[in-house]
């Protein structure tokens, strides 16, 4: 009865602030450039921790860490997520930097205090109303388990692995145009004429 309660309160503050951040957002619009005010993020976090069953946030990973294990999860992270959380996992990047809420640091406490079947759940399930897609049709149980270990890693990432990553990261078919000329000059062979590249 008691946590019953408490939840209603929950919802109620929560609804609260959502109309009061409404208002606010009315006034000043709806820019993805806007950073999340503090109240913002505190909602969000909550949404987060509430949104995760406690049956899943209590799972453990089956996955013990190995250099093969972790070699696995560092290349499906530099092919998947990379692109929006950098193969550091600072989220500096183009896509994750303009996305709202930004794609977090998740070196940062913020991350690495979830338990391991929270991370699991969040690649998994993704996350509404922000840019975190939920991978589970297309990723295998075993794949998000192991990207769980990777996560737990980045704040003890080295210089080395995001080299080897760099060359694992997705490339547009500029990237892979500009690579072939390049390798076409060292080879000393004339640059074929391209046809006007289309611009944003």
């Amino acid at each position: 009865m008691r946590r019953k309660r408490f939840v209603w309160l929950l919802v109620l503050a929560a609804v609260m602030l959502v109309v009061a951040g409404a208002v606010a957002a009315v006034r000043r619009g709806f820019s993805a450039r806007d950073q999340p005010s503090a109240l913002e993020s505190y909602v969000a976090r909550t949404a987060r921790k509430l949104a995760v069953p406690s049956k899943a946030r209590n799972e453990k990973n089956p996955f013990p860490p190995s250099p093969e294990v972790m070699a696995e999860a560092r290349a499906h992270f530099a092919d998947h997520c990379a692109t929006c959380h950098a193969n550091d996992g600072s989220g500096q990047t183009t896509i994750g930097q303009n996305l709202y809420p930004k794609a977090p640091d998740m070196r940062l406490p913020q991350t690495q205090n979830l338990s391991d079947g929270e991370i699991y759940y969040i690649i998994h399930n993704g996350i509404r109303l922000t840019g975190m897609p939920a991978w589970g049709k297309t990723t295998r149980d075993e794949d998000s388990w192991k990207l769980v270990l990777f996560i737990r890693h980045l704040p003890k990432i080295t210089p080395e692995e995001i080299k080897e990553m760099e060359r694992l990261n997705p490339k547009s078919a500029m990237d892979r145009q500009e690579e072939k000329e390049e390798e076409e000059f060292w080879r000393g062979e004339e640059p074929k004429k391209q046809s006007a590249k289309p611009h944003h």
